[in-house]
């Protein structure tokens, strides 16, 4: 109990601030309250950086351009991506990763697709 964390291997809130390129925290899925910023010059340099990690579970664009925010939402390579919101998720909509983040998806019809497996038995009633 209590804050003290010196009796295992926990990590409290953390913001990487100026992470220089290929650090290994920009190419690890992370499990755990850590964010890692990066600056960019244009749009076409921010998809780069988003999209050159081998995982692509979630993402998020922030802007008052929703213009803007569809067409990088497009580009984005991750399996839910929300515009000016971060971590919502209605069990209408599929949640789930793409590349190395995971397979299949969670909630909605595409969750019932994933773990279903369809089989089809036609039975005649004639006299065999």
């Amino acid at each position: 109990g209590g804050d003290d964390l010196s009796g295992g291997y926990f990590l409290g809130p953390v913001i990487f601030d100026k992470c220089p390129p290929g650090a290994s925290i920009l190419s690890e899925e992370v499990f755990g309250p850590v964010m890692c910023i990066q600056g960019f010059s244009t749009e076409a340099e921010a998809l780069s950086l988003a999209n050159e990690t081998p995982f692509g579970l979630a993402a998020a664009v922030f802007t008052r351009d929703l213009e803007r925010a569809h067409r990088v939402a497009a580009a984005l390579d991750a399996g839910t991506t929300w515009i000016n919101e971060y971590n919502l998720a209605p069990p209408e909509l599929p949640f789930g990763g793409r590349k190395e983040s995971g397979f299949g998806k969670e909630c909605g019809l595409e969750a019932i697709h994933y773990y279903s497996q369809i089989k089809s038995v036609y039975v005649s009633t004639a006299d065999v």
